[in-house]
């Protein structure tokens, strides 16, 4: 097996300034498999460089003589490399047999002495989350292992444990299950007679985490404040709130009771009536921790579930928008917390990976927003949110007794490991070290596949039910999907990035791109017809069957066997208690007059108020052609608009109608009174939608 690095460069180098460095970049790639060198040329002339622009060398290493450190960095095995992954698919194309597999990273040329050459690498031209580098030296490709097929299956000492041991089992595992949770689950096995598998333990963990069942919205809580509706500083009353979920959130859709309200809180994403014929659907969800820790990968994937998402109630996505919190972006590093990313960072990592997802798919985005303070040095709010439209109808919901569970999409790694559990974790200075897999780098390209896949099979009818891979993969899919019903899932079927990986990890691991599907026997031939036409895969990995249990086997061996009502509904309800104190605002003492001009200029220059356009640029709003009120309006398209409008393409010969789609936000209030703060943000969001013509009534 033969190993060739290589290197691409461009023939008028461009170099960038790091204080008082200069430096460029080269990029990076390795092949191994049984190629010869007429093969690894014909890749490069004809896929890694452009005759016109670079040149490239194979084995052979470039250092000019002028360079005084050199820089190799790579990804860290395992994590998904999209640009290997497509040039494996390029050489098949070509009919160049025995590529087996590819890696990609940079070498960082630096001209100049650093004052700390290790700090340089690790902090600001790599990631350790997702990176290694090698400094003055070529660096080992990161070629996953082919280990042996690992069928073990962990049996965890549970139901003789005592509390202090439960809690130290939830600790160790990472399962984020306080010790109500943990005695629930040791009270299940000591009924069952058994002790549990690390992966009946980990879907536990998993299905109960706040990621997935939202314990705090979902708690009682005993509150003390004012009375609903009396000032903040009135006399406190004692009342128990039986779940914020239920009793303001949905119930505040429930009181309105809008007739185009289709669906809400049961599925992927909400979904309302556009007009007679179609539907709108909508989901927005955070992906801050992961945007804290890897900015592009955080934010890639985070576009990416959205849209995954909204194809989760079959609709095509035709329009994404984000809202985004950073730190000060002056801040200076030494007052940053230890393991914190510069906001800097985290600002051009996240604007990145939303711009490459979303641009590379197709799918427009037309609408968000930017503010910076300095509450979220540590943690960025990174909101993803997609809109798509769906034929009135045309969702299939409901999973039937006999349907086959057929997965179509991307492969499964470690890289997608306890994303929902470190999703419920506090953040620290450890979360860095401790994520491993729960951040990922999402594949545009390959969504977009599944993307064409799911549209045509929804519209054959092909499907009963369907649903993506959310933080928990296959686990939260086909446990959700099956909930009322029961699954029997052989995990041997599973397609892996690389073997070695052992049941309960295939069985958790969310990875990317991936959408479940329950597909009545009849219709599997078609579907797989489909899948083809786009290279995909439609495997079949088990059958919904009406037990009441999921069942999970390895080959013949047993994995887990739990009954659905205990996974989804034995959790035990947690209790809180609230108190409201109210904050007064500080007086501003420290007056610095300045004239109309000075404090005119002041203001504009302010990261708040000066022009997010060099960042909105970088989006396609116009893809699709259905952005009627783009994100930039006036005679010369500079200024910002209230709201984007966009004309649907499946109504515009037939109905002229359009919707608009705005955001708003006051996190200025936040400190001093978060209730207002909300009302402000709907307030804003609600006028800037009026301000484009939009009925606010609907």
């Amino acid at each position: 097996m033969t190993i060739y690095r290589i290197e691409v460069r461009e023939k008028h180098e461009r170099r960038s300034r790091l204080n008082h460095l200069t430096y460029s970049k080269i990029k990076l790639y390795f092949l191994q498999g049984r190629l010869d060198q007429a093969q690894v040329e014909k890749l490069c002339q004809i896929a890694l460089a452009d005759p016109v622009v670079a040149d490239y060398t194979i084995n052979a290493p470039y250092r000019p003589a002028d360079v005084n450190h050199t820089i190799d960095i790579t990804f860290l095995a395992g994590v998904t490399d999209t640009t290997a992954q497509s040039l494996i698919e390029l050489a098949d194309m070509l009919h160049i047999d025995g590529l087996e597999q590819v890696a990609t990273g940079e070498r960082i040329l630096i001209y100049g002495e650093p004052d700390d050459l290790p700090a340089l690498a690790n902090q600001v031209f790599s990631n350790p989350v997702i990176q290694q580098y090698r400094l003055d030296a070529e660096i080992a490709p990161p070629f996953a292992k082919v280990g042996a097929e690992d069928d073990t299956v962990e049996v965890i000492e549970l139901t003789g444990a005592t509390d202090d041991e439960l809690l130290a089992i939830s600790g160790e595992r990472r399962l984020s299950l306080d010790l109500p949770e943990m005695r629930a689950i040791r009270a299940y096995f000591v009924a069952e007679g058994r002790e549990p598998t690390d992966a009946e333990l980990e879907m536990l963990a998993q299905t109960w985490s706040e990621h997935c069942v939202h314990k705090t919205f979902r708690a009682v809580i005993d509150y003390l404040g004012p009375e609903h509706g009396k000032p903040a500083d009135s006399a406190p009353v004692e009342q128990t709130v039986n779940g914020l979920l239920k009793t303001y959130i949905r119930a505040a859709t429930d009181a309105v009771k809008k007739d185009w309200i289709r669906s809400a809180f049961v599925d992927n994403a909400g979904i309302v009536r556009f007009n007679d014929h179609y539907d709108l659907a909508f989901k927005a969800e955070t992906h801050n921790r992961p945007s804290a820790l890897e900015p592009f990968g955080g934010a890639n994937t985070g576009v990416g579930g959205v849209i995954r998402d909204v194809l989760g109630v079959s609709a095509r996505p035709i329009a994404n928008t984000n809202i985004l919190f950073f730190g000060e972006q002056d801040s200076k590093p030494e007052d940053l917390p230890e393991g914190v990313l510069h906001p800097q960072r985290i600002f051009d990592g996240v604007v990145a990976g939303i711009e490459d997802y979303g641009n590379k798919m197709g799918i427009p985005t037309v609408n968000g927003g930017i503010f910076y303070h300095h509450a979220y040095t540590s943690n960025p709010l990174v909101f993803c949110g997609s809109v798509g439209i769906l034929p009135h109808g045309s969702h299939a919901s409901q999973a039937n007794d006999g349907d086959l569970i057929v997965v179509i999409g991307g492969y499964t790694g470690r890289d997608g490991l306890r994303g929902a559990t470190f999703s419920s974790m506090e953040m620290d200075t450890d979360s860095s070290e401790l994520s491993g897999g729960a951040v990922q780098i999402g594949h545009p390209i390959k969504e977009k596949q599944v993307l064409e896949v799911v549209l045509k099979a929804r519209d054959e009818r092909l499907y009963s039910a369907i649903t993506d891979c959310g933080a928990g993969g296959l686990s939260s899919a086909v446990g959700e999907m099956g909930a009322d019903l029961g699954a029997d899932v052989q995990l041997q079927a599973i397609p892996l990035k690389y073997s070695g990986l052992r049941p309960w990890e295939i069985w958790l691991s969310e990875a990317q791109e991936r959408m479940v599907l329950a597909v009545p026997p009849e219709n599997l031939a078609r579907l797989e017809a489909i899948c083809r036409g786009q290279d995909l895969e439609a495997i079949v990995i088990g059958t919904y069957r009406a037990t009441g249990r999921l069942s999970l086997v390895y080959g013949e061996k047993p994995v887990a066997d739990l009954a659905m009502d205990f996974l989804h509904d034995g959790i035990p309800t947690r209790y809180m208690s609230a108190t409201w104190t109210p904050r007064i605002a500080q007086s501003v003492v420290d007056v610095q007059w300045l004239s109309n001009d000075q404090a005119l200029l002041k203001l504009l220059a302010t990261h708040n108020i000066r022009s997010k356009e060099e960042v909105v640029r970088r989006y396609d709003h116009e893809v699709q052609g259905e952005t009627a009120i783009k994100p930039f309006v006036g005679i010369k398209n500079d200024g910002p608009s209230d709201a984007a409008v966009l004309v649907p393409q499946a109504t515009q010969t037939t109905d002229p109608r359009a919707f608009a789609l705005s955001v708003g936000y006051c996190p200025q209030y936040t400190e001093t009174d978060p209730y207002l703060m909300a009302w402000a943000a709907v307030d804003e969001a609600l006028r800037n939608v009026v301000a484009v013509g939009a009925d606010p009534e609907h």
